[in-house]
């Protein structure tokens, strides 16, 4: 057959060649961009899951890079707070070298109070200072806000929230089981005690004495009181070792018994009562010692009488901590203090407890509505998807002296608050006239709070942040690695399929100028 009007074989070739040249083409692009995906067309489905894992590569690079920033951030605050830890080791030493009274002068101790003020100025002034961006740190500008505090907590802390857009949280606490105190009752069955009586004669021996040992949490004292002694003198006696044994006296209205308490609350917390001597104490129907009741530790339990003469070996009462929960979690308690440590809520309170009163919070059963968190802290975001549960969120108190070191101070008088500002020359706790006892537990305390605050800290670069750093970066590596086994070219594929396309082109060119000239060879015909 010899046609020329349609050369049927040149259009042959000639689709040949395009597709040659196509594949030709599209080995050229991939080769040289490393993709084997440049467009929807070359794979509609790989072109999506690559670019849906090029934005989450995108998120997860940018959380390594907020972690290295919140860990920048902590690393500002930590050192803030070293240094107002070392200033606070200054106090320490300031109000114990002050104490030796016999041995400084009152220039001595004057020049002590300057010294203290002027280490109170430093930490006001680091408290203020500390700072990232212009962002302050230290001056509880990263506290969280809170309201509707209930006067049935003192001191409290919110260590960490995560709070939604514009969202609130109630933090409600269920006191399941009230605190208790430490307690016995010392019925004398008149303002004095009356010694010799058991002896016989019914006559008071003038050289007997009623010997006591009273211990509690913090040590042991020996006391000794004669026939006649007021029963209120033997309660100033107690008291005036209370910083010593950690055990107060609470004289009864009537004033012929005396309660001995544990100054604070808690399982650790105990009273124990040694007669090393009862002295003929009268052994009457009521005199005697008496454990406190179980759910009011203002009144004795009746049935628990025993007399002083068969106390030889002692007794001992202990105290109990407050059992609670913080919004249905069960809380850790130590005494007063309840708190709870989550993954969205991280808070610590101390249960109001007046000992002189009765007090409220710790001591009743029920429900408190504790306090409302409005926001603030500083929030974190660590993981590559925006939500509540890739966000961290802390919170830093305020570190200034008069924030820090908070102590409810118990004496016979009654309780005191006292903050470390109250070491300031003129105020309670200065060290020329003031009382230092008191002076270093609020010193003793603020040390505490900052190295908790110095722990939680660290606590949170290396568990979180570093954590985060290195189980993000496996994130990562593996997402890219996925994204690059859809989208990246396979060059040993694409070399081979470049060499076969050539010589597909060349060929399928050879062809075609054949099948142009083919014809050709029907002109032969015509002679």
């Amino acid at each position: 057959m010899s046609r020329i009007n349609t050369n049927v074989m040149s259009l042959l070739g000639q689709r040949v060649l395009g597709q040659n040249n196509g594949m030709l083409g599209q080995s050229l692009e991939r080769l040289s961009t490393g993709l084997r995906i440049n467009r929807g067309k070359d794979d509609p489905a790989g072109l999506i899951a690559s670019q849906n894992l090029r934005a989450e590569m995108k998120g997860l690079d940018q959380a390594i890079k907020n972690a290295e920033r919140a860990d920048q951030v902590v690393n500002i605050t930590e050192g803030g707070l070293g240094e107002v830890s070392s200033l606070l080791n200054e106090l320490q030493a300031l109000i114990t070298q002050t104490a030796n009274t016999g041995g400084l002068s009152t220039e001595e101790l004057e020049a002590n109070q300057l010294q203290i003020d002027s280490i109170l100025q430093t930490i006001d002034r680091i408290a203020g200072a500390t700072a990232f961006q212009g962002k302050k740190l230290l001056n509880g500008n990263i506290d969280y806000q809170t309201t509707n505090i209930s006067d049935q907590i003192g001191a409290f802390k919110v260590n960490g929230a995560k709070l939604g857009f514009n969202e609130t949280r109630d933090v409600d606490v269920l006191v399941t089981a009230s605190a208790q105190i430490a307690g016995l009752l010392l019925e004398f069955g008149a303002t004095t005690i009356d010694l010799g009586e058991a002896s016989g004669g019914g006559t008071e021996a003038p050289n007997a004495s009623l010997v006591l040992e009273i211990a509690g949490n913090e040590g042991a004292r020996q006391l000794s009181f004669s026939s006649s002694t007021s029963v209120a003198n033997i309660r100033d006696a107690i008291n005036s070792f209370s910083d010593v044994t950690g055990v107060r006296a609470v004289v009864s209205a009537n004033n012929t018994s005396i309660r001995l308490e544990s100054t604070q609350f808690g399982t650790e917390e105990f009273v124990s009562l040694k007669v090393i001597d009862s002295g003929g104490i009268d052994t009457g129907t009521d005199i005697g010692v008496y454990t406190l009741n179980a759910t009011n530790t203002q009144a004795a339990d009746p049935g628990s009488r025993v007399t002083f003469a068969s106390l030889n070996n002692g007794i001992t009462d202990f105290g109990q901590d407050v059992r609670a929960t913080i919004n249905g979690i069960v809380a850790t308690t130590k005494g007063t203090r309840v708190s709870i440590n989550t993954d969205f809520l991280d808070v610590s309170i101390n249960l109001n407890y007046d000992i002189t009163g009765g007090g409220s919070g710790a001591a009743q059963l029920g429900s408190i509505n504790a306090m409302r968190i409005l926001g603030g802290g500083a929030d974190f975001q660590l993981a590559s998807r925006v939500n509540i549960a890739g966000k961290v969120s802390l919170g830093v108190s305020n570190v200034a002296a008069r924030e820090l070191g908070r102590t409810d101070y118990t004496t016979g008088s009654g309780t005191s608050t006292y903050f470390l500002s109250d070491m300031v020359g003129g105020k309670d706790l200065n060290v020329i006239n003031g009382d230092l006892t008191a002076a270093q537990k609020v010193v003793d305390t603020a040390i505490r709070d900052v190295s908790t605050l110095r722990g939680r800290l660290g606590a949170f670069q290396q568990n979180v942040i570093g954590a985060t750093i290195r189980s993000v970066g496996i994130s990562l590596e593996n997402t890219t690695a996925a994204e690059s086994m859809i989208r990246d070219a396979d060059f040993a594929s694409e070399t081979a399929e470049l060499t076969r396309s050539q010589i597909l082109v060349t060929s399928a060119t050879q062809i075609l100028g054949i099948a142009n000239t083919q014809p050709q060879s029907a002109l032969q015909l015509l002679g």
